[in-house]
């Protein structure tokens, strides 16, 4: 009988097409077979990977290393990435998940619709009507007029935004007031230019801040995760996996399993300010206390703002580097404060990846015509079985230790990546790439644009 349980949740047989909805998750390999069948034997193995303490295959709190090709601010703005094209409210870690069946609540374009949302008439409380309505609100953290900004909340400290993701912590939540002050700095501009009437300003002020968002991605970010060669190598052949019938899709592969190497990069600690350097979660701590001693969101208080010459070069600060790409994430990780049981973020990764049933790392690499990673490059997961059929997100994160020494992403996880980003600003035909491809940004400085001039763009550096 509780093999007739387990059949009816878990090895539910799920059709595997070639073609998706945009508005749902999707498949870049539906001719993959799973990395594992979903078995109580093949739960408790995961588990046991993403277990957190002494002894745990990726809870090494001594072999978490820095990474010197990449600053502590891509991490987040990374999450702002993924917050601004995937959300999935829905699926389950308890059975398995059809992603042609599972909304996706954002948008597969690099749009910003968590931050402006359906604009001033859908979303009205996300702007300044006492500055014409096409400004976004912005508030202080403290009466006093001189303290710092902060997004804005209701009574209970709830953050006012089209994604409550942009507020499950601190330095995420101050990226987010970032760009509402990036908006609100080239509506000026745009006034500046000529353009008076308030529709047009703001229809040209979001176009700008859109661009100018995207050419950060295909020209700062990417380079750094996946390298320029094969950025450039993509715009000039084309994408080899990533494809669609009608409009861009976003594939499990990427969103359950590749793009999630950012979790390896969250440091354990940040100095977020000259008087506030704290963990970025901590479960032990109070979750009423409205000035926790951790970076959690949902908080306000003075000294709960970011100084971002601690993330991005600015020439204002030094600023920290991210952990490298690895198999090794940060302690805090293993013990999140706001979910139920698993509590890791490591359990919960792995389990995801077999509910989706994601294909191995190996038969990805195979079908890639990529050299999978040698079984000795998985001497720890072989006891459980995963040396020769490896998760996905696992595989990435092992692959770009291996292969990059963790600077970087490996060839495997590059390549999802950068497709799939690319694709969708390929896809998109209000992105620059497809309205202007030899466009250069207007607000920096010889032809580029970077999240430090961005910062500064926006007033808070």
């Amino acid at each position: 009988m509780i093999f007739f349980k387990e059949f009816w949740l878990r090895a539910i047989n799920i059709l595997r097409s070639k073609f998706y909805d945009s508005g749902k998750f999707g498949r870049l390999f539906p001719f993959l077979p799973p990395f594992a069948q979903d078995t109580e034997k093949v739960r408790m193995a995961l588990l046991e990977i993403g277990k957190k303490g002494a002894g745990a295959i990726m809870d090494q709190p001594a072999n978490n290393l820095d990474n010197p090709n990449i600053l502590a601010g891509f991490t987040f703005f990374g999450q702002f990435i993924d917050h601004d094209i995937t959300f999935d409210p829905t699926s389950n870690l308890e059975q398995q998940n059809n992603p042609e069946a599972v909304e996706n609540f954002r948008t597969p374009a690099l749009e910003l619709d968590h931050v402006y949302g359906g604009g001033p008439i859908v979303n009205p409380y996300l702007y300044d009507f006492k500055q014409g309505g096409i400004k976004f609100l912005v508030e202080r953290v403290s009466l006093d007029g001189n303290s710092p900004n902060d997004i804005p909340r209701n009574s209970q400290n709830t953050a006012l935004t089209n994604d409550p993701r942009n507020d499950e912590n601190m330095i995420i939540g101050q990226l987010h007031l970032a760009f509402l002050k990036f908006h609100n700095a080239v509506v000026d501009f745009v006034k500046a230019d000529g353009v008076t009437a308030p529709d047009q300003v703001f229809s040209e002020a979001q176009r700008l801040v859109r661009w100018h968002y995207q050419w950060i991605i295909l020209n700062e970010y990417l380079p750094h995760i996946v390298g320029k060669p094969l950025v450039d190598n993509i715009l000039e052949k084309g994408r080899k996996f990533y494809k669609w019938r009608n409009k861009p899709f976003i594939p499990v592969e990427f969103a359950v399993a590749a793009f999630r190497f950012g979790h390896s990069q969250v440091r354990p600690f940040y100095q977020v300010n000259d008087k506030f350097i704290a963990p970025i979660f901590d479960s032990s701590l109070d979750l009423a206390n409205p000035d926790p001693n951790d970076l959690r969101g949902g908080k306000r208080a003075p000294r709960r703002f970011v100084q971002w010459g601690n993330f991005f070069n600015t020439g204002t600060g030094t600023p920290q580097q991210g952990k490298k790409i690895d198999t090794i994430l940060s302690s805090p990780l293993f013990d999140l404060p706001f979910v139920s049981d698993p509590s890791s973020l490591a359990q919960r990764n792995l389990l995801r990846n077999l509910t989706f049933g994601l294909p191995s790392g190996q038969s990805v690499a195979k079908v890639m015509s990529i050299k999978p990673l040698d079984r000795s490059d998985l001497n720890d997961v072989a006891q459980l079985g995963f040396d020769r059929s490896t998760p996905l997100w696992f595989y990435i994160l092992r692959e770009a230790q291996v292969k990059a020494d963790g600077r970087m992403l490996g060839p495997v996880g590059s390549r999802i990546v950068a497709e799939v980003l690319i694709g969708l600003l390929q896809g998109d035909k209000m992105s620059f790439l497809s309205q202007n491809p030899c466009w250069v940004p207007t607000l920096g400085k010889d032809g580029n644009f970077r999240m430090a001039d961005l910062l500064k763009f926006a007033g808070v550096v």
